[in-house]
């Protein structure tokens, strides 16, 4: 069967919420049971975002086959429930690298290369491949960027192209736009979406459907008027008000009947239409039973979207815990020890993500510290790992020179180090260790427990690791490896003895993290923050625990004689 395709495109400006509408028309043809696969057509040069700096693009979001991505991409995944692959994420860099490639091996048999017809065929091909190979009904394609961009002119010549070259009933069009608020006038304008619009017609593209973004309610007169100017029947103009949480936009565009009218123009008649799952889930978001507080220590906070999956899965695995999570973006390069005690007075949990290079370290090694002496809850991403190893390390040998060679290479206790595949790379794109590999988790330890399991699929994106050749001393001092390859060779988890909850992960659990499934690593975390939420307000007395053995300190003291060697 011939895939059908729907085409999302922006304008007026950028992050008008493209990517939300895209994965929200994917949950809605799957509440009719119709299959989807969803493509993000991104118009920069790089090949893909994993040399960019998270103040360019946002986080890098790596898929179960290990593309580095777009973060639109972690959406779509947690809208659909779905994983994705490479094929899902298409850049300029890409079409240009593969057809140069084949004009380098003669491929083209001596013709002249041009934008039209080799750029414009090798992105149809794409588009058609990824419909082909996933059995998908329906390819949901995004355009990245606004309507106008000089850079995105190839991906809508390719797209006016396909819809000439597709049945009538197997393309749709739908242009998202903002209707801009003028607080002087008190009104929504309209004219911006005209104009964009015109932009989108003058290539060729006439949308079929119009989302209004917008923060202030659309009338019936305005979304007539869009109709009138812009040429798409009235129940095409789409209201999209901003809502509290973008869990909310697939039940928004439902009731604005979006889903129906898609499927109307593909001529599609789905059998089923069931959102009860997605509607009871966001109820429970949105009425939570308490607040929990959770400090995220990054390096880049200033942009949140650098770590936007993070994000989401702390918001998943509280909804599970009736509660809503309120994140402090705390920078690292200001948590120092003399700050900590202040900064985390009224924090019930601990996160330190992922990131690269050495700015911010040291104020993510005083954050668990704080965490392992004062019984915080504590998760570690990747770089979490790292640094809580290395404060560990750091009392246990009673030196602060211990510390990943990532940051100094010349440590005489270098508790993480480069992973033996990656010393003779070079070209840093797509070179870390990336994508899913199995974990084999240690019966007894707190990851075992909150997976229920004896193994995990996890996906990775880094270059150093736990340095085995500490893994015995610091395991017999307190820092236990729960996780580890299936041969055992590498550390995959560490989480700290008795401590109430103090793990970290060298994958990125935030990448398989869902709205109805929560990461159990993230979901073992909510529960022990909001143990602790409970004891810290007075709301429930302390729970004993099942081992009921001496403290974490306590025990880590009397087991952490101080090294007199160095390695």
């Amino acid at each position: 069967m011939t895939a059908k395709y729907i085409f999302i495109t922006g304008g007026v400006v950028s992050s008008v919420g493209k990517g939300i509408t895209t994965a929200a028309i994917g949950r809605l043809l799957k509440a009719r049971n119709v299959s989807v696969v969803i493509q993000k057509l991104d118009p920069y040069l790089n090949v893909d975002p994993g040399t960019m700096s998270p103040y360019q693009h946002g986080e890098v979001y790596v898929t179960a086959d290990g593309a580095e991505t777009d973060l639109d991409l972690g959406h779509y995944e947690r809208f659909l429930d779905q994983d994705l692959g490479r094929a899902s994420s298409v850049t300029t860099g890409q079409i240009y690298q593969a057809v140069i490639s084949r004009e380098r091996r003669g491929d083209y048999l001596g013709r002249t290369i041009q934008p039209i017809p080799h750029v414009t065929n090798e992105i149809k091909d794409r588009i058609r491949g990824i419909g082909r190979d996933s059995g998908a009904e329906v390819v949901i394609i995004e355009v990245g960027g606004t309507v106008g961009d000089i850079e995105g002119q190839p991906f809508l010549e390719a797209i006016r192209q396909m819809r000439n070259e597709e049945g009538r009933h197997d393309t749709v069009a739908i242009h998202v736009t903002l209707l801009p608020y003028i607080s002087t006038t008190g009104e929504l304008k309209t004219k911006p979406t005209q104009h964009s619009v015109r932009e989108l017609r003058s290539v060729g593209i006439q949308p079929d459907i119009i989302v209004c973004r917008s923060d202030k309610p659309i009338s019936a007169e305005m979304r007539d008027k869009i109709s009138l100017f812009c040429d798409v029947e009235p129940r095409a103009v789409i209201p999209l008000l901003t809502m509290p949480s973008i869990y909310e936009v697939p039940l928004v565009l439902e009731e604005a009947g979006l889903g129906d009218f898609v499927c109307d123009r593909l001529n599609m008649s789905p059998t089923s239409k069931d959102l009860d799952d997605w509607r009871t889930w966001v109820e429970r978001l949105k009425n939570p039973q308490r607040t929990v507080n959770v400090a995220v220590v990054g390096k880049y906070v200033e942009l949140p979207d650098a770590y936007l999956s993070v994000k989401e899965s702390l918001i998943h695995a509280a909804v599970e815990r009736n509660a809503a999570v309120n994140i402090s973006w705390l920078h690292s390069e200001n948590v120092e020890s003399a700050s900590a005690a202040k900064l985390f007075a009224e924090i019930d949990g601990i996160v330190v993500p992922g990131g690269f290079g050495e700015r911010g370290i040291e104020g993510k090694v005083q954050a668990a510290r704080f965490a392992r002496a004062n019984g915080v809850p504590y998760l570690g991403l990747c770089l979490g790992l790292h640094v809580m190893t290395v404060e560990f390390a750091r009392d246990h040998f009673g030196s602060d020179e211990a510390n990943s060679t990532e940051f100094n290479p010349e440590t005489p206790y270098p508790v993480i180090t480069l992973l033996d595949a990656q010393r003779r790379v070079v070209d840093k794109g797509g070179s870390m260790r990336l994508g899913e590999y199995p974990c084999r988790l240690v019966v007894g330890t707190r990851a075992h427990g909150a997976y229920g399991a004896s193994e995990a699929t996890e996906r990775h994106r880094h270059r150093y690791e736990f340095n085995n050749e500490y893994r015995a001393e610091l395991e017999e001092a307190g820092l236990i490896p729960s996780g580890t390859t299936p041969d055992g060779s590498l550390v995959e988890i560490c989480e700290v003895r008795d401590h109430p909850w103090m793990v970290g992960s060298q994958f990125h659990p935030e990448f398989r993290s869902r709205p109805n499934r929560p990461h159990p690593l993230f979901a073992g975390f909510l529960a022990a923050t909001v143990e602790r939420s409970l004891t810290r307000n007075g709301q429930a007395p302390v729970e004993p625990r099942s081992d009921d053995r001496p403290s974490g300190r306590a025990r880590h003291a009397a087991a952490s004689p101080r090294a007199a060697r160095a390695r």
